[in-house]
């Protein structure tokens, strides 16, 4: 089965490209975040032009759950703890801007744009939530703890934040579409400054921005240490019950509930990409148990990169490259990420300065406990002796038996069994 996105929405086509190209801007990556960098600067009216390798919105923009929020996890008391209490406000203030920002849009939308309070639970940490809901308290975000939300287990408590909301992506971005300058089915398949060829062309861009999910460009900027990705898996029930917000655990191996429809959408099951995990069977299981007469309508799988610290890289790619950008490393939170990154990164290709520019640096620190997590992970990857082999960094390759799959344990890629990609970085198929 699909996502419940991709079944009830059909996504326009576009041409592939077969002449050269000269543009200001060049993007490469067709899912959420590159087509609303195409749709900030076509209101700005710079000229620019995005690839995508395959179709719109075929990757992981499929695939989310949706919610757009600036609630993400405890993020606010974390920030505060280790960069103070100006990083937690400016983190606030992007997200908050990008759900704004959705919201003036969806106005004239019709993508199923419902406004949702946003939870984050424990079942029993009571006392990180109750930093959380002071750190946001003190930036201004009347949040609340309640003790008990109508979740079917009993919890410590959830974070309440107040004022997000929810949509249909596919639905929105099918409205961004007729209006922007996109070719499909033309992979990048090498980058120099101010330029990439594809199969058939050469684009020669004063800007590049890369928006490929994981990035496809090794040899700058280190991101094959600073992200790995993560699997999870979503089922969409019928008859379960209406939650009445967003719902999400703390820890990133819980389960996460929004309703859509009539359909109870429940997320979870999750692993490291590469990774034995628990996959849908666990959420089956679990839905079995509190909501007996509940059926199964879709189920689908997502990915996220994950940073090292937290926080998106967005910016310039890497310090030794002033006109390639990059929008990587959501944790888990595309649709207010998403939006944040067309306008820091909109600002930063026209030359405006941008307050949140310093925070979401690519270049910041990457001394974090996660990079020897990352690192020691590759190192294995490519010291196992199996095949098939990752052609993005030749790490052995681990079967997925819940999707027939081959997945990288080191970077996340993906492939069918037959070896075709499925997910970058990698950019080609396995023989």
């Amino acid at each position: 089965m699909g996502s419940v996105w991709s079944d009830n929405t059909t996504l326009p086509a576009f041409g592939q490209l077969h002449h050269d190209l000269n543009t200001d801007v060049l993007i490469i990556g067709g899912g959420l975040a590159g087509l609303l960098c195409a749709w900030r600067l076509h209101q700005l009216g710079v000229d620019y032009a995005l690839t995508e390798a395959d179709v719109v919105c075929g990757g992981i923009t499929k695939d989310t759950t949706a919610k757009i929020t600036a609630q993400h996890g405890l993020i606010y008391a974390k920030l505060t703890r280790t960069q103070g209490k100006g990083a937690a406000k400016t983190y606030l203030e992007a997200n908050q801007t990008a759900l704004e920002q959705y919201r003036t849009l969806c106005e004239r939308i019709d993508c199923d744009f419902l406004p949702r309070d946003a939870f984050v639970y424990s079942r029993t940490d009571r006392a990180s939530l109750e930093e959380e809901a002071a750190c946001l308290n003190d930036l201004g975000v009347p949040a609340s703890l309640e003790l008990r939300p109508p979740l079917p287990f009993s919890v410590a408590g959830a974070v309440r934040f107040p004022g997000q909301a929810q949509f249909d992506p596919l639905k929105f971005a099918a409205s961004l579409l007729p209006r922007l300058h996109i070719y499909e089915h033309s992979p990048i398949r090498s980058l120099a400054p101010h330029k990439a060829i594809t199969d058939r062309a050469v684009i020669r861009a004063k800007k590049i921005i890369v928006a490929t999910h994981f990035p496809i460009l090794n040899r700058h900027g280190s991101y094959f240490m600073k992200l790995y990705q993560h699997r999870s898996y979503v089922l969409a029930l019928e008859n379960a019950p209406d939650l009445g917000g967003m719902y999400v655990d703390k820890d990133l191996d819980g389960l996460s509930f929004r309703n859509h429809g009539g359909l109870l959408i429940l997320g979870g099951g999750g692993h490291k990409t590469g990774k034995e995990g628990d996959g849908w069977a666990a959420l089956e299981a679990f839905a079995r148990r509190h909501w007996p007469k509940s059926r199964v309508k879709y189920r689908w799988a997502t990915q996220d990169c994950m940073s090292l610290d937290g926080i998106p890289y967005i910016g310039q790619y890497a310090a030794s490259t002033p006109d390639l950008y990059v929008a990587t490393g959501f944790n888990a939170w595309g649709m207010t990420s998403s939006m944040a990154a067309a306008l820091l990164l909109s600002d930063l290709v026209t030359g405006r300065k941008n307050a949140w520019a310093k925070l979401f640096s690519p270049s910041r620190s990457v001394l974090q406990p996660q990079l020897a997590a990352n690192l020691g992970q590759s190192v294995l990857g490519l010291l196992t002796p199996t095949v098939p082999r990752c052609p993005h960094m030749g790490c052995a390759l681990k079967w997925n038996e819940a999707e027939n799959t081959w997945d990288c344990p080191c970077h996340g890629s993906r492939f069918t069994k037959d070896g075709k990609l499925l997910d970058d970085p990698a950019t080609k198929n396995i023989k």
